[in-house]
């Protein structure tokens, strides 16, 4: 099986795993009355399901970037050598000013 193949499938695993604790949780700490509603209806087993397979989804997408983006090799380690960088002055560059340009600019004033 392809490294890829196997890499997605275990980051899917975990992120199943994820969002059972997920919902394991919500429904012991009853957030929203949720242990109640899920108890005492007739279709709880259903929502409980649904909940977990649709925040499975999520978390097991999210598992799966972050294991993509952490496989980045470092094309510089070491951070570089800080060297210092050469400073640019600035010189002065001649401009031809147009007199009459300058005293129509003076007389609208």
């Amino acid at each position: 099986m392809p490294k890829l193949i196997s890499l997605y499938i275990r980051q899917v695993a975990i992120g199943f795993a994820i969002s059972a604790a997920f919902v394991a949780m919500l429904l012991t700490f009853n957030v929203a009355n949720l242990w109640h509603l899920m108890s005492n209806s007739s279709e709880g087993v259903l929502a409980v399901a649904v909940m977990w397979v649709l925040n499975g989804i999520v978390f097991a997408g999210v598992q799966f970037g972050i294991a993509v983006m952490r496989m980045k090799e470092d094309e510089h380690p070491g951070g570089g050598k800080r060297q210092m960088m050469p400073v640019m002055l600035a010189e002065p560059v001649p401009v031809k000013v147009d007199r009459r340009t300058s005293q129509q600019r003076q007389m609208r004033r």
